[in-house]
């Protein structure tokens, strides 16, 4: 079996309503799907969202690295993938594509999910099974709620409560953030876990006046309150609040110095900004983590949801909900069939690979 085409194909998602952080305001996802057909008709999929908001590569810069790298796979031999070893034979043609080139993590991750989606399609099985997991329940998410007026905001809350979701994500740093979180509290009763999520956009001092005027509130944890380890370190040590760090930490080795800092007690792990599994599982041996959308389309959902699954076979499980809910939050899809959504849980697909299908025509009205 042989790698016959190769695919890029940029294109965007509408939200249903604009997205709204302290970072931005978005009102459509710009992506690449990446295709990779064999000879034989099986086709790998992956997905590269750039993190342009957070100061990384746009989506043209993304895309041509992600070009460059694929090219090393044209023509080649993955027969292996067939064979009694197809997850070493996975990694060895991610590691083939990505050597000595300085991917930017969406790309890295783009290849690596289309090279283990073609090779779990190959052997038959579901990527979370190549990856070594026993099981694939369906994943608790938290509600991904965009900064906005406090009435505004608990009444989108109420409305994703009403869809079976108990845990709550609220971005700050817009606006007056106590009355929003008040706001969305007295709308869901003491039962709700909500955590908020700065973006890195907070004074120290203001990260903590801010903790400590929400700790009364019941707060789950605060995501990257700081952009600096240094200043969150001083946080964590201020609040009662558990940190999780987001924007700061995208490797092990980052994850390590996190630690030592104690400017965390956990990670949130976006694909997109740890460079795929691999990756994610690297920051995972140091912090826990949870895993996390970067506004992914059905691909990139798809490639968290397996990874989460294999990847508290070797490290710790904070048992948190994971923020891989964000498809709702669009107005359409290029997938006929992708990851569902159902009692506050994501399910997947029961299908060899990542379990994606494409929708042809929406992929070619969406394209950009």
């Amino acid at each position: 079996m042989r790698i016959e085409e190769i695919e890029l194909v940029p294109y965007a998602l509408p939200f249903r309503e604009p997205y709204v952080t302290a970072r931005g305001r978005l009102g459509r996802r710009e992506m690449v799907l990446a295709r990779l057909r064999s000879d034989s008709g099986v086709e790998g999929l992956g997905e590269a969202v750039p993190l342009a908001l957070r100061g990384g590569d746009d989506l043209a810069k993304v895309a041509r690295r992600l070009r460059r790298a694929c090219r090393r796979l044209s023509g080649a031999d993955v027969s292996d993938f067939e064979g009694d070893q197809p997850l070493r034979a996975a990694i060895d043609a991610f590691v083939h594509a990505a050597a000595g080139r300085r991917l930017p993590g969406p790309a890295a991750a783009a290849i690596e999910s289309a090279v283990l989606d073609l090779a779990a399609k190959a052997a038959g099985v579901p990527v979370w099974r190549l990856l070594g997991a026993t099981e694939a329940p369906p994943l608790p998410c938290n509600a991904t709620l965009a900064a906005g007026e406090p009435d505004e905001v608990a009444a989108s809350a109420r409305d994703w409560a009403a869809h079976g979701f108990t845990s709550f994500k609220l971005k700050l740093g817009i606006g007056d953030d106590l009355r929003q979180v008040t706001a969305v509290r007295d709308a869901l009763g003491p039962s709700a876990r909500i955590r908020v999520d700065a973006n890195g956009t907070w004074a120290r001092d203001d990260a903590i006046a801010i903790l400590g005027a929400l700790e009364p509130l019941d707060i789950e944890l605060a995501e990257q309150p700081t952009e600096r380890l240094r200043d969150m370190a001083a946080v964590a040590a201020a609040t009662s609040i558990p940190i999780a760090a987001d924007e700061s930490v995208a490797t092990g080795k980052q994850a390590a110095r996190a630690a030592r800092a104690r400017a965390c007690e956990l990670a949130t792990v976006k694909l997109a900004k740890s460079g795929g599994v691999g990756g994610a599982a690297g920051v995972a041996k140091h912090l826990p983590v949870y895993l996390s959308s970067a506004l992914d389309g059905p691909v990139g959902i798809a490639a968290a949801a397996h990874a989460a699954q294999a990847i508290y076979r070797d490290s710790a499980d904070p048992e948190l909900a994971h923020g891989l809910a964000t498809q709702a939050l669009f107005a359409d899809s290029i997938a006929t069939r992708e990851c569902e959504l159902r009692d506050g849980a994501l399910h997947l697909p029961d299908a060899p690979g990542l379990g994606v299908e494409i929708d042809e025509s929406a992929l070619a009205r969406l394209r950009i």
